[in-house]
């Protein structure tokens, strides 16, 4: 089953989290997982850039040290990166201690590439997080979620579905997950042209977080 909406649960239970903005206009925080991979990542700069759209990219660590020349390429376009663990370990298989390690050695890698060291924001990868994981991050890291997951990662959803039902989830100041990841990229390349050129013909703009 695929929730491409937050359940209202899970925004209750943690409401510290980021889960989407409270906006006044027709804005959209479009945020990508588990870069930077050349070319995908790449893309993904190219799409933005069209639209003059910006977005925040929450990366995994080791792929910074193997590509830290992408990663200065997203800062220096104005963009946002934040923490999604060294080696995107799952926060119910990992200790809180050994959690706090990999969050921290992202955030070395992230700094070393150029993110400003101030504002901390985190991503748990697959959303997996527990409140003695989440007290280990609070207050040093603004710990953000998604109010939409367009689920491009899954081979299995017809490209033309991942687009339409991502649309359809979509509301101003909605946090929106995509991947500049192999695994999503074939979905990826369908949907972000379309989805950037649907809002921005609605009035929409897309920001940071």
């Amino acid at each position: 089953m695929r929730f491409h909406q937050t359940p209202a649960l899970l925004r209750w239970l943690f409401p510290r989290i980021w889960w989407k903005k409270s906006v006044q206009e027709k804005v959209i925080f479009l945020t990508f997982d588990d870069g930077p991979i050349p070319e995908v990542t790449d893309f993904v700069l190219g799409q933005l850039d069209q639209y003059h759209a910006k977005a925040t990219f929450f990366w995994v660590g080791d792929n910074v040290e193997r590509y830290p020349e992408i990663a200065k390429r997203v800062l220096a376009a104005g963009h946002r990166v934040g923490n999604h663990t060294y080696h995107h370990v799952q926060a119910w298989k990992n200790r809180v201690e050994t959690y706090g390690q990999e969050v921290q050695q992202c955030q070395q890698a992230l700094e070393r590439a150029g993110a400003p060291a101030a504002e901390k924001l985190f991503r748990p990868p697959h959303g997996q997080l527990t409140f003695a994981h989440l007290r280990k991050l609070q207050p040093e890291y603004q710990v953000v979620m998604w109010s939409s997951l367009t689920y491009d990662f899954d081979a299995s959803l017809p490209a033309e579905e991942c687009l339409s039902r991502s649309i359809a989830s979509i509301k101003p100041g909605s946090i929106v997950v995509m991947h500049d990841s192999l695994k999503a990229e074939k979905n990826l390349r369908y949907v972000l042209p379309r989805l950037l050129q649907h809002f921005t013909s609605l009035g929409y703009s897309f920001k940071t977080l």
